[in-house]
């Protein structure tokens, strides 16, 4: 299995478009077709999936009860969490400056790549 197929396993997605998960897993410092455009589009996405999820799933709860639910799940150390899980820090690209880090990707470039992979499977395959 190449190392695609391999993370795509872990995520149980496989691309149309290999160059959008190519893009997802490439950070700034790396060079200029990064994905910061694709992390924000992730983060909206994951707001709103859990978003309906907690709405569904909690017909009781507030407005406001809802909104920290959603924050303690759509935060930094939940997300970092999930691309260590999936061990997408090897699979990314760094800079040089990145690359030097000690114990490899830190927590802020895993979740932002965790949030961009989210927008390239939305670009590459729609909501479902």
């Amino acid at each position: 299995m190449t190392q695609p197929a391999t993370l795509e396993s872990r995520l149980g997605y496989r691309f149309r478009n290999a160059a959008l998960l190519d893009q997802a897993l490439t950070h700034r410092s790396y060079g200029s077709s990064h994905n910061a455009r694709l992390e924000f589009l992730g983060d909206g996405v994951l707001g709103s999936v859990v978003a309906e999820l907690l709405y569904s799933r909690f017909p009781s709860l507030s407005e406001g009860k809802l909104t920290r639910l959603r924050a303690g799940l759509v935060r930094e150390e939940t997300l970092c969490e999930v691309a260590r899980k999936l061990e997408l820090g090897k699979y990314m690209r760094l800079g040089e400056g990145e690359l030097a880090s000690p114990g490899g990707p830190r927590a802020s470039i895993l979740a932002d790549a965790m949030e961009a992979v989210f927008g390239a499977v939305l670009l590459d395959g729609g909501y479902n």
